[in-house]
């Protein structure tokens, strides 16, 4: 199995840990988000891993298997840093974001998903995103299911707490025919220049799932009630929280 970590982004808000390195090479007491990433998926019979870099890349060299690079990375998103890795899109394909650590207990969940889209959702997600912001909505986004465990909506902006069944995490899994979609869909918002109204450009992630979504495609959650860290802000990296949930991890 094959993991993409995108980690393109330059992690304005984190600034100054920032300042001389990539967002997913800021360290919580002395290892990296990235390192700590690797060491799980490695742990989890994960053979090959792709990084996407785009700022200061070069020190993403040796990180994994493969460097990929997005020379657009200050002006476009994650879907685009996605594709700059197309050519390995093949295949059973983990797709995490960089800047998140995550529980053994999490990944074993998704590897072991036979669904074509999976996507891991974190269903205590209230308390920590309580502890990251005053108002929980301010930086939350919607994620409603079915009765069947499937998304029916996803990374849009909450009107109440109602609107957020689960947190979206950036982990999710595709097998072979889901990575057809991603592709497909991807290609023809492409070609009519939009993914849910963006730009692909300046897509996000939940866009072209919502866009699969609003296809017709079953999108599967992978609920979870286990540890995770999401380092955002410099307030997440000095946190007793992210300290606290990381020793959980």
């Amino acid at each position: 199995m094959r993991a993409i970590i995108l980690a393109a982004g330059e992690g304005k808000r984190l600034r100054p840990y920032t300042n001389d390195r990539p967002k997913c090479m800021v360290e919580i007491e002395g290892v990296s988000l990235i390192d700590r990433q690797i060491k799980i998926l490695r742990s989890k019979g994960v053979e090959e891993i792709i990084i996407i870099g785009g700022y200061k890349s070069d020190m993403l060299e040796g990180k994994g298997n493969k460097l990929v690079t997005n020379p657009r990375y200050y002006e476009t998103n994650m879907v685009w840093s996605l594709f700059c890795a197309e050519e390995f899109l093949v295949g059973d394909v983990i797709i995490s974001y960089g800047d998140i650590v995550y529980s053994s207990k999490i990944i074993s969940a998704l590897v072991n998903s036979n669904y074509d889209i999976s996507v891991t959702i974190d269903m205590n997600w209230e308390s920590y995103w309580r502890d990251r912001n005053e108002d929980p909505l301010e930086d939350a986004e919607t994620l409603k299911l079915r009765t069947d465990g499937t998304i029916k909506e996803i990374g849009q902006k909450p009107n109440s707490i109602n609107d957020i069944e689960g947190q979206y995490m950036g982990l999710m899994k595709f097998t072979n025919r889901g990575i057809s979609n991603l592709r497909s869909t991807f290609h023809k918002c492409k070609k009519n220049k939009s993914v849910m109204g963006n730009y692909p450009e300046n897509a996000y992630m939940t866009d072209l799932l919502m866009q699969i979504i609003y296809n017709g495609v079953k999108v599967h959650s992978i609920p979870t009630s286990s540890a995770w860290v999401e380092v955002d802000t410099t307030n997440d990296l000095e946190s007793e929280y992210t300290l606290k949930r990381i020793s959980e991890i």
